[in-house]
């Protein structure tokens, strides 16, 4: 009787149970919102809370306004020597150094200290803060990584170039000479101008030619100077009759 019951009770290899739980999915939403109406759109964006503007924290930010720093002691100075600079030197040249030796330097300056030009070392934001309150403010572009000056009172272009060809490692930039600012090619320009000496004297050989043509002709004859006026008063009457021929014409 137990085994019987035992055998009803139990269930057996392979046996399903009556009731099984089936889970459902979701069911389909068939409801959507509608639209609103437009003029009911409209009333809602008119009256839309807009909040006002935070306010930050003072420091938050940096301030717009530019602050003015002032120079130091040291800036003043170098600022004044530029000044000092720019008045008595006639010729001031900008080059670039291209990693010189400090043994190069030293013999490029001796070479150039013997024609009388000396070599200036002085910040670029110093010069260029400097030139953009003077009116050598166009000079401030050639002063961008490490730059050199070659300053002379009188303009030593010829000497300048023949001790560059010696250097390759600095480049010529620019100058300005008897307040005109040259480039690299205007430099090598005027380096083929003849000096001042030759020019003048050119100008008194000239004059000099026509003084002593003026004193040989007065120290001639009176006669034949009289006769070389009257043949340029001939010529200036020859010529006043010719232009006042097509004058005439004209007018009838």
């Amino acid at each position: 009787m137990a085994a019987t019951l035992c055998s009803k009770l139990l269930p057996k290899q392979g046996w399903l149970p009556l009731t099984q739980s089936v889970r459902h999915g979701s069911k389909a939403v068939t409801r959507h919102r509608k639209p609103l109406h437009i003029q009911k759109q409209k009333l809602l964006a008119v009256t839309q809370y807009i909040p006002p503007a935070r306010e930050f924290p003072p420091g938050a930010y940096p301030s717009q306004t530019k602050r003015v720093q002032e120079d130091n002691d040291l800036t003043l100075l170098m600022k004044r020597e530029l000044k000092k600079l720019f008045e008595d030197c006639k010729m001031i040249a900008v080059v670039q150094n291209s990693s010189s030796s400090a043994e190069d330097m030293m013999t490029l300056r001796h070479l150039l200290y013997k024609h009388n030009i000396t070599v200036k070392f002085f910040p670029n934001k110093v010069v260029r803060s400097f030139l953009s309150d003077s009116i050598y403010c166009n000079m401030g572009p050639l002063f961008v990584g490490p730059t050199v000056m070659f300053v002379s009172k009188e303009p030593k272009v010829k000497e300048m170039l023949t001790t560059l060809r010696g250097s390759p490692q600095m480049t010529l930039l620019g100058a300005c000479i008897d307040n005109t600012l040259l480039s690299a090619q205007g430099i090598v320009s005027y380096s083929k101008l003849p000096s001042m000496t030759v020019i003048q004297g050119e100008v008194v050989s000239g004059l000099s030619m026509l003084t002593s043509h003026t004193a040989y002709l007065l120290q001639r004859h009176p006669a034949h100077l009289s006769q070389l006026l009257q043949q340029y008063i001939k010529q200036q009457s020859s010529d006043g009759s010719a232009e006042a021929a097509p004058k005439a014409e004209e007018a009838t």
